[in-house]
Formats: structure tokens, C-alpha cells, sequence
């Protein structure tokens, strides 16, 4: 198996394995409310200032290989009134949004 399809079966299965532990993460008593994200060089964060339960930033890009295609960037659960802070790749930046729960 070439790098580049090596590449594209690991980026699909981490993909679908965000998808799945989304789908199934249990919720908490409220939601935390005004949420914002920022990107910062190699950075992106999310902040949400009032709230019960968890957030967390979610980044998706597009590689420049096209074979490999979409790379998705998840940061930690964090509480309201803390950031989740991730790293993220040079490549372009398809869309950006916090999670919460």
C-alpha cells in the first residue's frame, strides 16, 4: 500500500471514529452557553463563558493531496469558563465550530 492511500485509510478511519464516539458520548445537565472559537497560527481554541456542562473545539480541514482528503481536529472537553486548545495543520481550514454537551 502506497504512502498517500495509507494516508487516506487513516485519515477516514479517524474520521469515522470521531463521528462514532460523538454519536454515542452521553450529555450533561445543560449545554454551556456564549460559546466563541478562535484560530491563532497553529492553534484553534474555543471558550465558553457561562454554562454546566462541556465544550470543545472542532476544526476540519482539507489536505493538499486531494487522495487524502478531509482532516478532522478535535480538542478536549473542557468545562465553561475553560478553553480547549488544539493544534492544527497548515492545510486549509474548511470549517470550524464548538461542540458542546
Amino acid at each position: 500500500m502506497s504512502a498517500r492511500k495509507r494516508a487516506a485509510a487513516v485519515s477516514a478511519a479517524a474520521f469515522l471514529t470521531t463521528v462514532l464516539a460523538s454519536a454515542t458520548a452521553p450529555g450533561a445537565s445543560a449545554a454551556p452557553t456564549n460559546c466563541s472559537y478562535q484560530v491563532s497560527g497553529q492553534q484553534a481554541s474555543s471558550y465558553c463563558a457561562t454554562g454546566t456542562g462541556e465544550h470543545r473545539i472542532r476544526v476540519l480541514q482539507r489536505h493538499f493531496l486531494p487522495e487524502v482528503g478531509l482532516i478532522p481536529i478535535i480538542g478536549p472537553w473542557q468545562p465553561a469558563g475553560t478553553a480547549s486548545v488544539t493544534g492544527i495543520t497548515p492545510h486549509q481550514i474548511v470549517d470550524i465550530w464548538v461542540e458542546t454537551r
